[in-house]
């Protein structure tokens, strides 16, 4: 037998172990999200002992709070943030907002209006910006927190629409002085939309319920979100302040900030609604930096976490793990690659004894992420509809949902590549288009991407490359792959399909 099978059928079996191994320790979250309910508030399921009303003493005196509201160019959203930020039931005098602004276009005017019209209102409310767009994100929430009087800050992406009592149900928790972040689940105000925005919506549930509360109540890191939540500002400070060196700067903080021993709350039963995007090429901006800054913030602090003296191994594996995500992307891509050519050789393989079932450990892994995504979205708080609608739906959708993901896994590879490679490249930011409503339509958005990247054109031809495995297994009575390319063309064709199609018609 030729060393190329053995080499085809190493990648191949290491990959696969590799992607069962993630979706055992994502079960293990699992485990701890269950066991964990019982002492959590009434809204997830749990006892009194951590509502809000319950933990303020009677003397309690509401604390400054500035939102911040980073932006760049949101022309389509931005009067729906500010005017829904205005209408927090949070004492006037109490809470200020900053509009850290960074457009070029006419987010500008609209920003400017919106102020005048909220300052004549008595609200303390300005529009921050600046000569140079250094940083992104990152530095506009390090730029504009110079300016902030309050004690906690507030952050709120432009596609959010937090409820009236926000800051009421969310400042209360850091009565607890270990408590440097409050962080709220987001919920999808137009998940519904779409084929594309059901799939979001199933994803982002597990992180959102599963993973968030699991490693909370498994005493593992979490993660500020970039938006929904609230920040201590001297934890911010004691940290080190926001970074601009990955495309993460959430993440990155978040870890910076519990390595200093500060703790990050997570209230699963506070939903914070948003908006999903409903184009294609905004999805894949998306995913690409948060696949991208994942790699990058694995590789700036993952050094200095295992050297650390303050945390348990148990702990080091699950941060590890956590932040090495964004590459099971990689071993998914590998392994799709390397089992079409291992077709000619499983004949042989089977020849000289091998048994096909010692695959079946993947089954493991299939059973864990399927109990993982069953579990954030039937017996969560995310779910929208009745538990036998949703039941239903879940098991339509999600052969779907794991068809295209591998479907991502050439454009999400390619990120995490750039990622540990360390090559920087600016922060896209993911366009808004106010999609709510099934009649709502974003063919006329002046932010789409109006033509096809390279990538795009490659993911077309994979897709042709898996109808060929599938026509190879059949010719050669091979079918042991069968299933997973029939998921893989389609992934891949799905992905191209809907990219092109909203890139040349918008």
């Amino acid at each position: 037998m030729s060393i190329l099978a053995y080499v085809f059928m190493g990648i191949y079996a290491t990959c696969l172990l590799y992607i069962t191994l993630y979706c055992v320790m994502q079960f293990d979250l699992l485990v701890y999200y269950k066991r964990g309910l019982k002492s959590l508030s009434p809204s997830t399921g749990g006892s009194l002992k951590n509502e809000v009303d319950d933990i303020l003493p009677a003397d309690y005196v509401w604390p400054m709070v500035t939102v911040q509201l980073p932006l760049y160019n949101e022309q389509y959203v931005v009067e729906r943030l500010i005017d829904t930020i205005a209408a927090f039931d949070y004492p006037k005098d109490r809470f200020e907002i900053h509009i850290l602004d960074d457009s070029t276009d006419e987010t500008l005017d609209i920003v400017k209006r919106k102020v005048e019209e909220y300052k004549a209102k008595g609200f303390q409310i300005e529009q921050i910006l600046r000569t140079v767009r250094q940083g992104y994100k990152a530095g506009a929430l390090k730029d504009g927190t110079v300016f902030a009087k309050g004690e906690f800050l507030a952050i709120f992406d432009a596609d959010f629409m937090p409820k009236p009592d926000f800051l009421k149900k969310t400042v209360p928790f850091f009565q607890d002085p270990k408590v440097g972040v409050v962080q709220t689940r987001w919920e999808h105000i137009n998940q519904n939309y779409s084929l594309i925005t059901k799939l979001q919506a199933l994803q982002l549930n597990v992180h959102f319920t599963v993973e968030q509360v699991g490693r909370m109540q498994g005493d593992y890191f979490l993660q500020f979100n970039g938006t929904a939540g609230v920040w201590r500002k001297s934890t911010i400070e004691d940290a080190g302040g926001w970074e601009a060196d990955t495309l993460t700067e959430d993440l990155d903080l978040s870890i910076r900030a519990q390595m200093k021993g500060w703790k990050i709350k997570f209230l699963e039963g506070i939903g914070s609604p948003a908006e999903l995007p409903a184009e294609m090429n905004a999805l894949k901006s998306q995913q690409f930096r948060w696949m991208k800054g994942g790699a990058e913030t694995a590789r700036k602090m993952l050094p200095n976490l295992w050297k650390s003296k303050d945390l348990t191994t148990r702990q080091k594996i699950h941060a590890t793990q956590h932040l090495f995500a964004s590459s099971v992307f990689l071993f998914v891509f590998a392994t799709g690659i390397s089992s079409v050519p291992l077709l000619y050789y499983m004949e042989e393989f089977i020849a000289r004894g091998f048994n096909k079932d010692v695959f079946t450990y993947f089954f493991l892994g299939m059973m864990s992420v399927t109990s993982v995504y069953f579990v954030a979205n039937i017996q969560s708080p995310a779910r929208q509809k009745s538990v036998a609608d949703a039941t239903v739906e879940f098991f339509l959708l999600f052969p779907v949902f794991l068809s295209l993901s591998m479907g991502l896994s050439f454009h999400n590879s390619i990120a995490v590549i750039e990622g540990y490679l360390g090559k920087k490249s600016a922060f896209v930011r993911t366009p808004k288009f106010n999609i709510t409503n099934a009649g709502d339509s974003f063919m006329k958005n002046k932010y789409i991407i109006r033509k096809l990247a390279p990538s795009t054109i490659v993911e077309g031809l994979l897709a042709l490359y898996y109808i060929g495995g599938i026509a190879l297994g059949i010719h050669l009575g091979i079918y042991i792959f069968l299933v997973f390319h029939i998921m893989l063309a389609f992934g891949f064709g799905a992905i191209f399909f809907f990219t092109a199609k909203h890139s040349l018609n918008g």
